[in-house]
């Protein structure tokens, strides 16, 4: 199983927007999620900044192109982009990877 990190931010005073909006997350991307092999995903916000974590049982790769092909996401991305900022990277068109520096497992 492989884990993904990403990081972004809530547009000025739309943060509970952003929380309302993941409290009504629409079962079409809960099951996208699922036929992309992502699981256990949380997002973490302090002030207006996010951090999202996922692990990916197929893979980040197939997470990342399941996600880029998904007429869902596309739906999802529109929808949060007047109280969402993004950085996309270019060639996945996922959020960037960010690298792992420290794994504590017991």
């Amino acid at each position: 199983m492989e884990r993904y990190a990403w990081k972004g931010r809530v547009l000025p005073g739309k943060e509970k927007e952003y929380k309302r909006r993941h409290d009504e997350i629409w079962p079409e991307m809960k099951e996208m999620f699922r036929e992309a092999g992502i699981q256990n995903y949380s997002i973490w916000m302090t002030g207006d900044e996010l951090f999202g974590y996922y692990e990916c049982t197929k893979g980040i790769a197939f997470a990342a192109k399941t996600q880029a092909e998904s007429e869902v996401v596309t739906r999802w991305d529109e929808y949060m982009k007047d109280v969402l900022e993004m950085e996309m990277d270019p060639e996945t068109g996922a959020q960037p990877l960010l690298t792992q520096v420290f794994l504590f497992e017991d």
